[in-house]
């Protein structure tokens, strides 16, 4: 084994194929994104270069409009930290104690990732219904007419109807990630520590969550370069709207690109998406690495 790592020229002919389509995809791609933010160009002729123009533009001449959608984009992350990953934590200690059902419910719980953003986006438009929605009929059938709205289109309800399904979709992915990591601690481990007379909670959080640390970092970073880009969840329950109350940096990116024909401002946006989810990643790697030598 040692022979085959110590042969760099092999090593490098097998990582080739892998390392090409990487740079042709991720790489390439990213630089010309920055490329194009430094342009005037809309897409389709030759384009001028205007160097910080786009950045200026998008985040000071514009920017109550960018630094709005940037502030939805952290509540979404918010969300996802303080009550996604909570969630699906407490749901894996529970089916990992062993529950009656134990198999149904891991299903269950897993089965809203399987289904298609796109369905599940359409689905909560009818529960959201301001006439026929399952939660205005459930509201007016308790005597809460006063309370039924529009939810998708009052700027108040808005962001946090499409926060909800938008949240609640990837619990159940998380909970599977942390149910495998608990499932895979040693059973003597627990064993033992129930013959010293701790409870289950106690060992939930003094053996279990340290043991199970470094999945706890790989899903909050999911989670988190996640929240960053969503897009699909929020262009379909609202584009954006009304008045750009659910407006994020994904969505603002395509409306520049793809409605406006501004590449140049669209890619600046696309930028700094890669940048800002870049820049948290690193930062949370540093705090997960000194919560490890703490």
């Amino acid at each position: 084994m040692e022979r085959v790592l110590s042969n760099k020229k092999h090593i490098a002919i097998f990582l080739l194929p892998a390392g090409l389509i990487f740079l042709s995809v991720m790489v390439v791609p990213i630089l010309a994104t920055g490329y194009y933010s430094l342009l005037d160009w809309n897409g389709i002729g030759e384009g001028t270069f205007v160097g910080l123009k786009n950045y200026v533009e998008i985040f000071v001449k514009n920017g109550h409009d960018f630094w709005q959608s940037f502030g939805h984009s952290i509540i979404v992350l918010l969300l996802s930290i303080l009550v996604q990953e909570p969630i699906a934590l407490l749901l894996a200690l529970l089916l990992a104690k062993g529950v009656k059902g134990e198999s149904f419910f891991r299903t269950a719980f897993f089965i809203p990732m399987v289904v298609s953003t796109i369905v599940i986006a359409q689905l909560f438009i009818k529960v959201y219904n301001p006439d026929y929605g399952l939660l205005n009929t459930f509201l007016r059938a308790i005597g809460l007419d006063s309370a039924a709205r529009a939810w998708l289109a009052e700027s108040g309800t808005a962001l946090w109807a499409v926060m909800i399904p938008l949240v609640w979709q990837f619990i159940g992915y998380h909970m599977l990630l942390f149910y495998g990591a608990i499932k895979s601690i040693s059973p003597d481990i627990i064993e033992a520590a129930k013959i010293d007379g701790a409870n289950y909670f106690q060992i939930s959080l003094k053996i279990i969550l340290p043991l199970i640390m470094p999945v706890v970092e790989t899903c909050i970073v999911i989670a988190t370069v996640g929240s960053l880009k969503t897009f699909d969840f929020i262009y379909v329950m609202t584009n954006g709207g009304p008045l750009g109350a659910t407006e994020v940096p994904s969505t603002l990116m395509y409306d520049l690109l793809m409605k406006r024909n501004v590449y140049g401002e669209g890619s600046t946006v696309a930028t700094f998406i890669v940048v800002e989810c870049l820049i948290i990643t690193v930062i949370l790697q540093k705090v997960f690495k000194k919560l490890r030598k703490a």
